[in-house]
């Protein structure tokens, strides 16, 4: 199955970013010269005098010569608990400056197990660690250590981003899906559109694993809160590709399609217009090819010909289509199937009123072939009248497990964000 998931930048960029400032904060306390008396009491001044220049050679930027200075001052013998903490401190913010992720880590790691870090101080470090094993690509620990992290600090937004990145790429995906989902879930409690980075990864686990079904699921979330063409082109090839799924139902297919803007060729507009024409929908027929004309993807190449008599061919169709319609009409008094093709032609000329009053006749019929198509027929009349509640209200009684009721609730989706 398609991955629609993607390895975010913007969380690379914030890993960066938690590993420097948690590092950054770790240089200021207890340096020598600025800290409190009692630290500086503590740091001798043949160790003193090289971390004094490893932090003047940090702040040029001159970061590999300031962790030169670091090992002269790891170099002093029998060096007391203080001295030790105050290099660890630096290592780790240089070292993570420096990109040299390995000796970020094990600073870190001899800070937090040193017992001597408040418990902010531990939090950030945690933090720190889990956006260093994250660029190191160790996604185990990284979830590890971002779980310790946000214990500290539930509402870390960062953490709770990488915890469940780290997760997922530590192939821990129910984990992942666990963590996403209670977002997901929260957010939409709460009356907010859940981050897309969650739907995204629901969408992927689903995608790994053998229900077509949670993957779809997934898929109408992310159109729900973030209608882009992919996903709806994505789940609309679902639909149509489900076991079951009748092909009397393709113009139905199009006209969602055309809706969601996922029409990209020149053959999808043809043969949508042609299954109007087939269906007695020629105002239809004619503004669906006005429209490929218009995106210029009707009109060029060795179809150009054929294309431009189907247009023509249409238009002469919508021409006569008032005519047509209330001869149809007037003969078909107590055809169910016939007044509701008839009232979904009337709305494609834009007489709403009067269309959506013929397939309400029809639908009073006891000979439809088939009650769910009129409906959701009723439900697209509606909405093109500018009627969304009584729409929804449609579609909503569409039933039945042949594809007419997907579509009928993908239709309550369109044009909600």
């Amino acid at each position: 199955m398609q991955q629609i998931i993607r390895k975010s930048g913007r969380l690379g960029r914030m890993v960066s970013a938690v590993s420097v400032a948690a590092g950054l904060g770790l240089v200021a306390p207890a340096m020598p010269g600025h800290g409190p008396a009692q630290a500086q009491e503590a740091v001798r001044a043949e160790v003193g005098k090289p971390l004094q220049a490893a932090r003047d050679l940090y702040k040029q930027g001159k970061y590999k010569e300031a962790l030169a200075k670091l090992r002269e001052a790891e170099a002093v013998p029998n060096r007391t608990a203080q001295e030790n903490q105050l290099i660890e401190q630096m290592r780790a913010a240089i070292a993570s400056q420096a990109g040299d992720t390995e000796q970020a880590i094990k600073a870190s790691l001899a800070l937090i197990n040193s017992g001597k870090l408040s418990e902010a101080d531990r939090a950030r470090h945690a933090a720190s660690l889990a956006s260093l094993y994250y660029r190191n690509k160790d996604f185990a620990n990284a979830a590890k250590w971002a779980d310790q992290a946000l214990k500290a600090n539930p509402g870390d937004p960062t953490m709770r981003s990488l915890l469940i990145q780290s997760n997922y790429q530590a192939g821990d995906l129910q984990a992942a899906s666990r963590e996403a989902l209670e977002d997901v879930q929260a957010a939409e409690k709460a009356g907010r559109a859940p981050p897309e980075d969650r739907l995204q990864l629901l969408a992927n686990v689903a995608s790994k694993g053998s229900d077509r079904g949670a993957y779809v699921v997934a898929l109408e979330r992310l159109i729900t809160y973030y209608p882009k063409k992919e996903y709806w082109a994505d789940l609309l090839r679902r639909i149509e590709s489900k076991p079951g799924f009748s092909n009397r139902l393709s113009l139905d297919v199009y006209r969602l399609r055309i809706a969601t803007k996922t029409i990209e060729t020149g053959n999808d507009y043809s043969e949508a217009a042609q299954l109007a024409l087939q269906a007695g929908q020629a105002a239809e027929a004619k503004k669906i090819l006005d429209e490929g004309f218009a995106a210029g993807l009707l009109g060029k190449g060795a179809e150009a010909d054929r294309q431009k008599r189907l247009l023509n061919l249409a238009t002469q169709r919508a021409t006569d289509a008032p005519k047509d319609l209330a001869t149809a009409e007037s003969e078909a008094t107590e055809d169910g199937n016939a007044l509701v093709r008839i009232g979904m032609a009337y709305t494609g000329l834009g007489q709403y009123d009067k269309g959506i009053a013929l397939m309400l006749k029809g639908l009073g019929k006891s000979n439809l072939k088939n009650i769910d198509d009129a409906r959701l027929h009723l439900g697209i009349a509606y909405l093109r009248a500018g009627n969304r509640a009584k729409a929804v209200e449609a579609f909503r009684t569409v039933k039945g497990t042949d594809g007419a009721a997907d579509l009928a609730r993908l239709w309550t989706r369109v044009g909600t964000s």
